[in-house]
């Protein structure tokens, strides 16, 4: 039992090792020609356009339950006109971010380890090598640069449709003006909220990412090994996108606010 727990540790830090190396490689790699623009173009196209209405149903249904449940929970202390500033400030805060990049690991991180799984397990990478094209600058610096840059601008319109949806339950179900609804949303955002609601996206689809390509890259097994890291990518990436964004938050609001 002990000798089993010790090659699961080994194991463990030897693929976060792993992953910090492919991260460092990435960095240089973002900074340094050559660039593949058509594949970052494509990328940008797939995880961007292609995600926009699974972001904006998320934004819109979240909004939309948000608002009901803060106006009865605000009914009993008779402030029912707040409820601008509970979904604007929730949702740009930390559910924006967070349910995006949530639904960009389901969807993109899923994705990039199917692709990248089954390019490594039918020797696709190595045949890439052997023309003398780097796998890294090709495959995955193109997929990272369009999730982390395509993150934040997904959680923009997440956030918008969140608070459009707010605002309709609010005046069809709550009877709260529409004048009074967007005038608290304005008063309970600061600009530390818009640069946290910013900068966490872009963290977090760094993440979702490198790992998606990270878990894609190490699939081995044939078929059913590229099963397994697509699981694992999104599994992991979910998990991750949480604990980072826990360690995120007090560290933003230190500097931010």
């Amino acid at each position: 039992m002990l000798k089993q727990v010790e090659q699961w540790v080994k194991a463990a830090l030897l693929e976060v090792q792993e992953y910090v190396q492919l991260v460092g490689r990435v960095s240089g790699a973002v900074v340094t020609r050559p660039y593949y623009y058509r594949d970052i173009v494509l990328q940008f196209e797939a995880i961007g356009v292609g995600s926009l209405v699974v972001v904006s149903l998320t934004g819109f249904f979240t909004g939309a339950a948000l608002a009901l449940q803060t106006g009865q929970t605000l009914d009993r202390f008779g402030a029912r006109t707040l409820v601008g500033q509970l979904v604007s400030a929730s949702m740009i805060r930390e559910l924006g971010p967070v349910l995006t990049a949530l639904m960009l690991a389901g969807r993109v991180g899923s994705g990039m380890a199917a692709e990248l799984g089954s390019m490594a397990v039918t020797d696709q990478i190595n045949a890439l090598r052997a023309l003398g094209t780097d796998p890294l600058r090709k495959l995955v610096v193109p997929r990272v640069l369009a999730s982390t840059v395509m993150a934040p601008v997904l959680t923009v319109i997440a956030d918008t449709f969140a608070i459009t949806a707010g605002w309709i339950i609010s005046v069809t179900n709550l009877g709260v003006s529409t004048s009074t609804y967007w005038t608290q949303v304005q008063e309970g955002l600061y600009l530390g909220d818009a640069w946290q609601g910013l900068i966490k996206p872009v963290v977090l689809g760094l993440v979702i990412g490198t790992v998606g390509c990270h878990v894609g890259l190490s699939a081995r097994g044939g078929t059913q090994g590229v099963g397994r890291a697509t699981t694992n990518a999104v599994v992991v990436a979910s998990v991750l996108v949480i604990a980072v964004d826990f360690f995120l938050t007090p560290l933003l609001m230190r500097v931010l606010y």
